[in-house]
C-alpha cells in the first residue's frame, strides 16, 4: 500500500491476541449475526402478514427489529470480512457512512425503546386512556418522527466528526468507525466536536434511559397491586426480562462514551461494545417479541406448525 493510500485509510486494530482466538470469534459473531438477522426478519414477516398485529404494540416491535438489522449489518459483515480476509482497514468513506447509519440506528432506538416503555406503562398503568394517546396516525407520525430526529442527530455527528483533523498512523482500537474511535485519535481543535457528541449522548442516550427506567418503576408500582399471585408473576417476569435488555443496551453503551479505559482494561471496552452492537440486537427478538403468545401462534402458523 502506497502512502498516498495510507493517508486516506483508518488502520483498524482488533481484539488482542486475536490470532489465537479468531476461529471462536469469526464463529461467535456469525452465530450472533445470523441469529438476530432471522428472528428480526421473522418478527417482521409476522407481524406485516397477520391484521391482527397491527396495533402500537406491534408497530414499534417490527420498527425495532428493523433498526436492529439496520445497526447490525452495519457493523458485523464489516468485520467478518476484515477477520477473514486480513485488511484491517476503512476508507475515509466508508468509516463515515458506516459511522452514519450506526449512529442513526442507534440513537432512533434510543428513542424507540423508551416510547415502548411508555406504551407499556399507559397499557397497564392509564389502560383508560391507552387508546386516547396511541391512535394509529399519531403511532406512525410518532414512528416517523423517532426515526427523523434519529438520522438527524447521525448527520450532525458524522458532519462534526468528518471536519476533524486526524493523527497519523490513523490507528482506530475499535472495530466500528463512531465517536468515541475519533476521540482517541482526532488532532488539534476538537471542542465543537466533543461539545456535538455528549448533547447528543445526554439527549438520546442518557435522558431515553431514564425515562424507559422511570415508566418501568411505574409499571412495577401497579404490577404490585395486582391481587392475582399468577398474574404478579408473569407482568414481572415480562418486565424484569425487559430491564435486563434496556440495561444492557443503555447501560454497556453509555459506558463505553462516558469512560475512558485505561489500555489494560482495552478488552472490557471491547465486550461492552460487544454487547450493545452485536449481543442485543439478537435478544430482542426473543425478549419483546418471542415471549408474546399472539406473535408465537402467528409465527407457528407461518411456518406451518399446528
Amino acid at each position: 500500500m502506497d502512502n498516498q493510500t495510507n493517508l486516506h485509510t483508518f488502520h483498524i486494530l482488533l481484539f488482542s491476541n486475536e490470532l489465537a482466538y479468531k476461529p471462536f470469534i469469526v464463529t461467535g459473531f456469525l452465530l450472533l449475526y445470523l441469529t438476530g438477522l432471522l428472528l428480526n426478519l421473522a418478527i417482521i414477516i409476522v407481524i406485516y402478514r397477520n391484521i391482527q398485529l397491527h396495533t402500537p404494540l406491534y408497530l414499534f416491535l417490527s420498527n425495532l427489529s428493523l433498526l436492529d438489522i439496520i445497526y447490525t449489518t452495519d457493523t458485523i459483515p464489516n468485520l467478518l470480512y476484515m477477520l477473514l480476509s486480513g485488511e484491517y482497514t476503512f476508507t475515509f468513506s466508508q468509516c463515515f457512512t458506516q459511522m452514519y447509519f450506526y449512529w442513526g440506528s442507534g440513537s432512533t432506538e434510543d428513542c424507540l425503546l423508551f416510547i415502548m416503555a411508555y406504551d407499556r406503562y399507559m397499557a397497564i398503568c392509564r389502560p383508560l386512556h391507552y387508546h386516547q394517546v396511541f391512535t394509529r396516525k399519531c403511532c406512525i407520525q410518532l414512528v416517523a418522527f423517532i426515526w427523523l430526529c434519529g438520522f438527524l442527530d447521525a448527520f450532525l455527528a458524522t458532519f462534526s466528526a468528518s471536519t476533524l483533523s486526524f493523527c497519523y498512523p490513523y490507528e482506530m482500537h475499535r472495530y466500528v468507525c463512531d465517536a468515541k474511535s475519533f476521540m482517541k485519535i482526532a488532532c488539534g481543535n476538537t471542542i465543537i466536536f466533543f461539545t456535538v457528541i455528549y448533547i447528543q449522548l445526554l439527549l438520546f442516550g442518557f435522558s431515553s434511559f431514564l425515562c424507559s427506567l422511570m415508566s418501568y418503576i411505574k409499571i412495577i408500582g401497579t404490577i404490585l397491586q395486582i391481587q392475582s399471585h399468577d398474574g404478579r408473576k408473569k407482568a414481572f417476569s415480562t418486565c424484569s426480562s425487559h430491564l435486563i435488555v434496556l440495561n444492557m443496551f443503555y447501560g454497556t453503551g453509555l459506558c463505553v462514551y462516558l469512560f475512558t479505559f485505561p489500555e489494560y482494561y482495552k478488552d472490557v471496552e471491547v465486550i461492552f461494545t460487544v454487547m450493545y452492537t452485536a449481543v442485543t440486537p439478537a435478544l430482542n427478538p426473543l425478549v419483546y417479541s418471542l415471549q408474546n403468545k399472539d406473535v408465537k401462534r402467528a409465527l407457528k402458523r407461518l411456518i406451518w406448525l399446528k
